[in-house]
């Protein structure tokens, strides 16, 4: 059984049992929050809705099971392949100035494009790999799931709903932060007066960056995908929904 019975999950999300802050973007591609969260019953049922691949955009030390994950068998992986591709090179000072402690606002979407390009196109480029389904994921599900998600809403034309994602996901772990048995060391559980202000403040920010970005397909160009990545991405960014 899910770790957290409490959770309310939005109308929005999938139910993988144990998963936190979990969707679908767009295609063949899902978010969610960290995958340790997970538990048995949910990685089967991930896997039983095509999921092959998972990847984790976390640095590697966050990468750890914590006294409340659930514990999980071996064998409920197989099937699943979990890639580890970080989306930022630790000791990079313009980052560093401001990731205090860590990417966690729509407005520093630019910079991560600018500093971390190549990160970014390994991302895209395994995305592009995908056959059936593929979640990305960080730790909340929130701000680097977020700006991959913002590119795949964009490649597939969904730019309208690019916004509406952002609040999803703070809403999403922001319930988790009421419930969670371990109290977050930075964030905790907003009431909707403090959560709107939030969500709003982010959306200006996001509208800023996608003034900036121009395209997602025009910016993973630039960052050096082929033409050739980028059409099989494009095309399993604009699936039906499965």
């Amino acid at each position: 059984m899910s770790h957290a019975p409490d959770y309310r999950r939005l109308p929005e999300d999938v139910n993988w049992d144990g998963s936190i802050n979990a969707r679908w973007i767009t295609g063949a591609f899902y978010r969610m929050g960290r995958h340790e969260w997970l538990t048995n019953l949910g990685w089967k049922q991930m896997h039983r809705d095509g999921i092959e691949r998972v990847i984790d955009l976390r640095n590697s030390a966050e990468v750890r099971r914590r006294e409340h994950d659930p514990v999980v068998d071996q064998g409920v992986l197989e099937g699943v392949q979990i890639l580890r591709l970080p989306l930022e090179i630790s000791g990079n000072e313009r980052f560093d100035a401001v990731a205090v402690p860590y990417m966690n606002h729509t407005s520093m979407y630019r910079l991560v494009c600018e500093e971390f390009g190549g990160q970014l196109r390994a991302v895209f480029e395994a995305l592009a790999e995908t056959e059936r389904g593929t979640v990305v994921h960080c730790s909340a599900g929130r701000d680097r799931s977020g700006l991959v998600a913002t590119l795949l809403l964009d490649l597939a034309g969904r730019r309208d709903e690019i916004l509406e994602q952002d609040e999803l996901a703070v809403r999403g772990i922001n319930e988790w932060h009421r419930v969670s048995p371990r109290k977050h060391p930075y964030e905790s559980h907003q009431r909707d007066p403090e959560l709107r202000q939030a969500i709003a403040e982010r959306a200006k920010e996001l509208e800023i960056f996608l003034e900036w970005l121009g395209s997602a397909r025009e910016f993973l160009a630039s960052c050096g995908m082929s033409e050739t990545v980028l059409q099989r991405l494009q095309i399993l960014a604009s699936r039906p929904r499965p």
